[in-house]
């Protein structure tokens, strides 16, 4: 690659040439990308590393290292879930962030959230009116595409409400809204620097067209955990304050966003099946076991069963499996002390357990649902990263969100509706025996994502 090698021989942080090696990584899917290719960038990271970096172009030098740690993974061996997700690409929110970044991480994880549906769009509708030759196995038919801009939008919405855009998708039809958020994104929800992310965080494995809607998906349901985790620190904190209408606050804010990304498994969905089987078998060592952010949700709610700890999902993630075994507080203890510490009034602690059982029923939701297009998508099928795949989801399913409230019990076959918030269009072709109300422990394992 002649921008890259003639980059080498004076390697100025803010003109590498990214357009040249994102056409490299995009031309043949980053599994296949040459040697010669990885072995320059591998060389760049090296020419950059001695480099100081002057504070004015700190963000950009960021960007660059995270790119080129994202890029490089398979020639490195540590290709994973991160990586394939490109989530240090996208400088998501943490939970160590502190309770004073709380509110501008909802408005980060709404920003996010509209602009890579917009982009996930934005392809969608290039490749259907033939604009794009980038990805272009197994191009989906034109209802499934329709579908498609109508579930983005959906979940784009209430973000874009809270945003200040909510009266902005006017259009009558699906393309035509799409195309409108396509728009708004391109033209007020995009600074230089985040038109910049968008582009370098999508690095598909192969060429199938259905992989771009698949690692969008898998980064806007990462853009929601991530503000999860913040959330329900804060109110932990909030709690050891004894102010229980702040931590109820956060834990709503919680509750909605995972209730909002909801219809993002109708989307997921829609994907074709042997397109995922195509380009899976190019995702090996990167399992959806690996989401630090489930994890840290899951671990601050309550503090995980020694045998869960000990498991391949805790292992796959050793820096959550570390802070718990150094104490990390949970939600779940910081609600048993409240029921014994007389600065909580009775109404405080009603308020305290509704918010708790709100959120826990909320995800008990998004979990019944994940399995659901598991079963779709794997059937049987082991997944990868030493996984069990939806075998794994399914033994898993009945460990509580809490234990320091009376959660719903399973009912394991019951027949009733299916609880509020689920989409309510997943496929028709989903498995017919599955129960409505079957509950999983454990989404973002088995590798259903990745």
């Amino acid at each position: 690659m002649k921008e890259l090698t003639d980059w080498l021989a004076d390697p100025v942080p803010g003109r590498f040439p990214y357009p040249a090696v994102l056409q490299e990584f995009h031309l043949v899917g980053k599994h296949f990308v040459s040697d010669a290719t990885l072995k320059s960038l591998a060389l760049a990271r090296e020419r950059l590393a001695p480099q100081p970096t002057p504070a004015a172009d700190a963000a950009g030098r960021l960007l660059l290292d995270r790119f080129l740690d994202t890029a490089l993974d398979k020639w490195d061996g540590r290709y994973d879930y991160p990586t394939y997700t490109s989530l240090g690409v996208l400088g998501l929110p943490t939970a160590d962030d502190g309770p004073q970044a709380a509110a501008a991480a909802r408005v980060t994880r709404d920003r996010l959230t509209a602009q890579l549906l917009a982009d996930l769009l934005r392809f969608e509708l290039a490749a259907a009116e033939g604009r794009t030759a980038w990805l272009p196995e197994m191009r989906p038919d034109a209802r499934m595409v329709e579908k498609r801009h109508r579930l983005a939008v959906r979940v784009a919405r209430p973000a874009l409400e809270r945003l200040g855009f909510g009266d902005r998708l006017t259009a009558a039809d699906p393309a035509g809204q799409a195309a409108q958020l396509w728009a708004l994104a391109d033209g007020e929800l995009l600074d230089g620097h985040e038109r910049q992310v968008l582009r370098l965080s999508m690095l598909p494995v192969y060429v199938s067209h259905d992989e771009h809607m698949f690692i969008r998906v898998l980064q806007t349901f990462e853009t929601t955990f991530a503000l999860l985790a913040l959330s329900i620190r804060t109110a932990i904190g909030h709690l050891d304050g004894a102010r229980t209408d702040e931590a109820a606050a956060h834990l709503a804010v919680a509750e909605s966003a995972l209730a909002e990304s909801a219809p993002l498994f109708s989307l997921l969905a829609t994907m074709q099946v042997e397109s995922f089987r195509v380009f899976r078998d190019f995702t090996e060592g990167a399992s959806a076991i690996q989401s630090r952010n489930y994890k840290l949700v899951e671990s601050l709610c309550r503090v995980p069963d020694q045998d869960r700890l000990d498991s391949p999902a805790y292992r796959s993630t050793p820096e959550v499996r570390e802070r718990i075994l150094a104490g990390q507080q949970t939600l779940d203890e910081a609600c048993t002390a409240a029921q014994g510490d007389p600065r909580f009034t009775a109404a405080d602690r009603e308020v305290l357990t509704a918010s708790m059982l709100g959120f826990a029923g909320a995800l008990r939701r998004w979990r019944q649902t994940h399995y659901r297009i598991a079963v779709r998508m794997l059937g049987t099928r082991s997944g990868t990263g030493a996984t069990e795949g939806t075998p794994y989801l399914s033994s898993v399913r009945k460990i509580p969100v809490f234990r320091s409230v009376a959660e719903e019990p399973d009912t394991d076959g019951a027949a009733r509706d299916l609880p509020s918030g689920l989409p309510a269009d997943l496929p028709a072709d989903l498995p017919a025996d599955l129960p409505a109300t079957l509950s999983v422990g454990h989404p973002n394992e088995g590798e259903a994502a990745a």
